[in-house]
Order: C-alpha cells, then sequence, then structure tokens
C-alpha cells in the first residue's frame, strides 16, 4: 500500500507498543465496549496507518476493485444457462432481476457499511468477532475459507470444459491435468505478484469476456421474437432453480477481507459495491434475454456452455469462439479473486491473532505468502469433487457463514447505535432486521435443498472448525506457535472474555 512514511497513528484508540497474544487480548479487553466514555466498535483506522512491511506496496483503486467484486460474485453469463433449463425463459429472466433485490442488494449494502466499518484484512471475520466475539469470528472464518477454497476448486477444470470443443485433447488424460496444473501454477503467481496486479489482470479480463455478448445483442436485434420470453416450463425444477440463482448472486461480502488494501476505502468500497451490482445484474439479464428471444427454445439445450453454442447459430462459428474464450476467461478472472480474499482473509485472521503469526507473513510485493500457498493447496486437494457436489457444498457451508454476518450486523446496530460508520444504510435497526428476514428466509430454503451427502460433508467440515479453535488455542498456551495481534490494528471493543466460548444462543439474549 503506498502511504507516506510520516502518516498518523490512529487518534481513537492507542495500538499497544508491542503485539498482545489473543490470550492478552481476551483478558484486557474492557466488557462494555466502551472508548474513552464513548461506545465505539468500529475500526476508525487512519487509512494512511500500515504495517511497516507493506508500505511500498500499492493501493487497490475503484475500477480494479469493480471488476475484482465482478469476478468474486458472477464473472459473466457463464453458468447462468441452466436456470433456462429448470423453469423456462420467463422464470429466469424474472429471477435474475428480483433475486438481487431478495439476496444481492442487502449483502451488498451489509458489506458497505460493515466493510467501511472495519476497513482492515479479516473482513467479515473482523465484522463477527467484534459483535459476538473470537470464537465465532474463528467459525466463520474457517467456513468462509473452506467455502471459498472450494469454489476455486471449480475454476480449472470449467476453464478446460470451455475449451475441450475446440481442443478434444484437453477433453482428458494428461493434457488436461497438465494443462490444468499449469493454470494453477500461473495464477498463483499473479497473486503472489501483487492485488493492483490482480486488479488490472481482472480489468482485461471482464472487458474481454463482457464484449463478445454486446457485439451478440448487436447482431441478433433482428431475430428476436418477444413471445420466447414468456414461456414457462410445465415441471419447474425448483431446486436447480434456486440452487443456480444462488450460486450466481453471492460472494458479495468476500471483497471484504481486501479492505485493508483499498485506496480509501471508506468512499472506494460503496462505490464499487454499487457498480459491480449494475454489470453483474446487466451481465446476466440481456445474454438471457438474447439467447432466450432470439432462438426456438429446447430447454434440454440450456446447459452450462451453452452459450457457445446460441453465439454460433446468431453470429457464427468466429462468435461462438469468442464466447468459448470469454468463458476460459471469466474462469480466470473467478479464479484470481477468489485466490486474493481466500489468502488476504487467512492473513487478516492471523493479525488479529486467530492463526499463527506465519500467516501474517508478506512478501515483498506485499501479499500474503503463507495464504497463497495454503489456499493453492486446498484447490488442488479438492478438484476431485464433481461441479454438481462443489456448488451444493460451498453454498451450504456458505449459508452458514452468512447466518453469523446477518447477526453480527444487527446485533451491533442494537449494542454500537453511535459508532462510527463511513458508510450507513439508511434504515432504522427495525428496518436492518426486516432487511435481514428475506435472505434469511433463502438460506434456509437452500439448507432444506442440501442433498444428504453434502450435510455431511458440511457437518464434518463444521466439526473441524469446532476442534480448530481449542487445539490452536492450546498451541498458543503451550508455546507451540507464535500469535499476536498487529500493532497496527486498533483494539476490537465488542471483543471481551465473555463471548469467548459461550454458545451463541446466549450471546443473543
Amino acid at each position: 500500500m503506498q502511504t507516506p512514511p510520516s502518516a498518523p497513528q490512529n487518534d481513537v484508540v492507542a495500538a499497544p507498543p508491542t503485539p498482545p497474544t489473543l490470550q492478552r487480548l481476551r483478558e484486557e479487553a474492557p466488557a462494555s465496549g466502551e472508548c474513552n466514555g464513548v461506545e465505539c466498535v468500529g475500526v476508525d483506522v487512519d487509512e494512511g496507518a500500515a504495517p511497516p512491511s507493506v508500505v511500498n506496496s500499492k493501493k487497490v483503486s475503484v475500477v480494479p476493485l469493480v471488476f475484482l467484486i465482478f469476478y468474486e460474485v458472477s464473472g459473466g453469463p457463464f453458468g447462468i444457462e441452466t436456470s433456462v433449463k429448470a423453469a423456462g425463459p420467463l422464470l429466469a429472466l424474472l429471477g435474475f432481476l428480483i433475486f438481487p433485490f431478495i439476496w444481492s442488494i442487502p449483502e451488498a449494502l451489509i458489506t458497505a457499511e460493515m466493510g467501511t466499518m472495519f476497513p482492515e484484512n479479516g473482513g467479515y471475520v473482523v465484522w463477527v468477532s467484534s459483535a459476538l466475539g473470537p470464537y465465532w469470528g474463528f467459525q466463520l472464518g474457517w467456513m468462509k475459507w473452506f467455502s471459498g477454497v472450494i469454489d476455486n476448486a471449480l475454476y480449472p477444470i470449467l476453464f478446460l470444459d470451455y475449451l475441450k470443443s475446440t481442443v478434444p485433447a484437453l477433453s482428458s488424460g494428461l493434457p488436461r491435468i497438465a494443462v490444468a496444473l499449469a493454470l494453477i501454477v500461473v495464477l498463483t503467481y499473479l497473486n503472489y505478484r501483487g492485488l493492483t496486479i490482480v486488479g488490472w489482470t481482472a480489468v482485461g479480463l471482464g472487458l474481454f469476456s463482457i464484449l463478445p455478448f454486446l457485439v451478440m445483442g448487436l447482431v441478433s436485434i433482428r431475430m428476436l421474437k418477444p413471445s420466447r420470453w414468456l414461456v414457462v416450463e410445465k415441471d419447474v425444477n425448483w431446486s436447480l432453480f434456486l440452487t443456480t440463482l444462488f450460486w450466481n448472486l453471492n460472494y458479495w461480502d468476500s471483497i471484504s477481507t481486501i479492505a485493508g488494501e483499498v485506496k480509501n476505502p471508506k468512499n472506494t468500497i460503496p462505490i464499487a459495491l454499487f457498480c459491480a451490482l449494475i454489470l453483474v445484474v446487466r451481465g446476466y439479464f440481456f445474454p438471457l434475454l438474447i439467447g432466450t428471444g432470439a432462438l426456438p427454445l429446447h430447454p434440454e439445450l440450456w446447459k452450462a456452455g451453452y452459450f457457445s453454442d446460441v453465439a454460433k447459430k446468431i453470429g457464427g462459428i468466429w462468435l461462438s469462439w469468442w464466447i468459448a474464450g470469454a468463458a476460459a476467461a471469466s474462469n480466470m478472472g473467478m479464479f484470481l479473486a477468489e485466490m486474493s480474499s481466500d489468502s488476504f482473509q487467512l492473513l487478516g485472521m492471523a493479525e488479529r491473532g486467530m492463526l499463527p503469526s506465519f500467516f501474517a507473513k508478506r512478501s515483498r510485493y506485499g501479499t500474503p505468502l503463507v495464504g497463497i500457498l495454503f489456499s493453492t493447496s486446498g484447490v488442488l486437494l479438492l478438484s476431485w469433487m464433481s461441479f454438481e457436489d462443489t456448488i451444493a457444498a460451498e453454498n451450504f457451508l456458505y449459508c452458514f457463514g452468512m447466518i453469523l454476518e446477518f447477526i453480527a450486523f444487527v446485533r451491533l446496530r442494537i449494542k454500537y447505535p453511535a459508532a462510527p460508520r463511513p458508510y450507513k444504510i439508511p434504515l432504522g435497526t427495525i428496518g436492518s432486521i426486516l432487511m435481514c428476514i428475506p435472505p434469511t428466509m433463502v438460506i434456509c430454503v437452500m439448507v432444506v435443498l442440501s442433498p444428504l451427502k453434502v450435510k455431511v460433508v458440511s457437518l464434518i467440515a463444521f466439526i473441524i472448525g469446532l476442534l480448530l479453535w481449542p487445539l490452536l488455542r492450546c498451541a498458543e498456551r503451550k508455546k507451540w506457535l507464535k500469535f499476536s495481534v498487529s500493532s497496527h490494528l486498533p483494539e476490537l471493543h465488542g471483543e471481551n472474555a465473555e463471548n469467548v466460548n459461550v454458545p451463541l444462543v446466549d450471546i443473543l439474549t
């Protein structure tokens, strides 16, 4: 991050002279959540303040951040084809217009408020730690990181799937494995070289992925028949339909884990989220409008990768190849963005003393070296999972994490209404609670629709998280591993000893 050497320190809460351990932080944190007599839980950090090791690294500006969010959430219309197969054109079009109001907008608004309230790496982990204590912050961090790694394991495989029609050698065997491994190595190296490089790479990939659909829209105007948009499937596959909507319209909060790497985050994050929201919804709706309106409906053909066939029928083989290349580029962008948020989340957790200090180690480019290697290892280990199981498993884990985020958001609004919020959702306490009800209902539906195998795998992952916390705390007490809270970070005043290991239901009462 490019910051002046003489940047002033936080003028609200003084940083401790030496990095304290997490145990000491829990013992010394005030139980009342007061700061100089005024309630405050937000991390009101001077945006010039930064750890000495990263004062020369560059921060992310608005445009790259918009495309990083775009790739965290969407990456383009690749994968939404199944919504037409499941429900028909009308419900698919309505779904990608209405579902953002139920899920995406509330999640983006919460991310804007909480991300500017806590502008540091770690993002949602820090929000939940401030509201519910470090125990639940860690559980959220584990579930979100694991679901993110599961998500990232998809993209190299999808990259090859989109190219195998033009390069048959990539369908199976050693060439497919070799290209997948090479792609992972190259994209991991880009993450190592710096977040600004990742951001501007995302801009280039995004423009390349969006442009062919603009061309396809212009070519298809003479072929459009509005009556085709009104068709509804007789037997709607609600499970597939809702899963497709949810998978393609979530992860707005992921960008919060790189808030500490953003230039002027208190202004940049809300602006970038707003622009990305428009880009994502437009990027889904208009390709669906073109594909379903320009061609006769054959629902059985609408599966992943079908937009390449649509482009061939509308504009010819050249447009089909462009769409296929755009799909492959989109998967590269999604891998880059997800890897960045996952690795910086681990760094943020280490800076808060939740993980061993070696996770906070940065490369000479300011990137989280150990976090990148750790996340890449997870991608390699989980790449064996099927596409359907991968989506269902990550959705299931993501749902539990979002419940904790909603609870933390509401609890901070109730307990600390006067805390500094550079961006505040223009709703009162009751309005904030009501805003969280529709997405919570969506979460309940997604959990019910998950297959038994996914529920078992997710339960095992949840149990692992419950066991990891006491094991790490034991390693801290016995000094097997070094833990510390970075001295440049202010204290989280919502964190207190009473909240560390008590059941969540007791925290809420």
